[in-house]
């Protein structure tokens, strides 16, 4: 998702009520070192990291796009390129995760969300696992984690919840 998708005006996102620094005293080579930014190890492509930098840094697009030499349409352009990228990496991670906790719970769409905690309470037991969370924080867990797959009590998509050895509990909604 973009951030226009998400509501905010064509081209500006939160960063752009900043932007005060001087776009010339940013050295982009030292933010991404002092990050540790390694374009052969991560998902990002190089002038996806630049922007992100930046940006954080609360610079608007139209002075990247200055201090990089290319359009404002192609700073936002990569940018969402490195949010997409960025949210894969993320469903990457809790996808692998997921494959080695010792709980897995699939919540069908449809299910009540007060019926959560039981049917993870009850894989957990069969597993020799320990939650240490309530029902009512269980199902703000999900609730929480699940975004818009879960309105008021109604999962209304296909959710996975899985429970690490520590009890660790986690949420995804592919």
């Amino acid at each position: 998702m973009t951030r226009d998708d998400a509501g905010e005006t064509a081209g500006e996102t939160p960063a752009d009520a900043g932007g005060d620094e001087d776009p010339t005293a940013v050295d982009i080579d030292a933010l991404l070192d002092r990050v540790g930014f390694d374009a052969d190890d991560g998902v990002l492509t190089r002038r996806q990291a630049e922007v992100l930098v930046l940006r954080e840094r609360g610079l608007k697009q139209s002075a990247i796009a200055n201090l990089l030499g290319t359009s404002r349409a192609n700073v936002s352009s990569v940018e969402a390129s490195a949010r997409e990228n960025v949210d894969k990496a993320r469903e990457t991670i809790a996808f692998i995760e997921a494959l080695s906790a010792p709980v897995r719970v699939e919540i069908p769409a449809g299910t009540d969300l007060y019926d959560v905690p039981g049917r993870v309470y009850d894989a957990c037991d069969e597993a020799g696992v320990k939650v240490n969370r309530t029902a009512p924080e269980l199902m703000k867990v999900v609730s929480d984690a699940a975004g818009d797959a879960v309105h008021g009590r109604e999962v209304r998509r296909r959710l996975f919840v899985t429970v690490s050895g520590d009890g660790t509990v986690r949420v995804r909604h592919p």
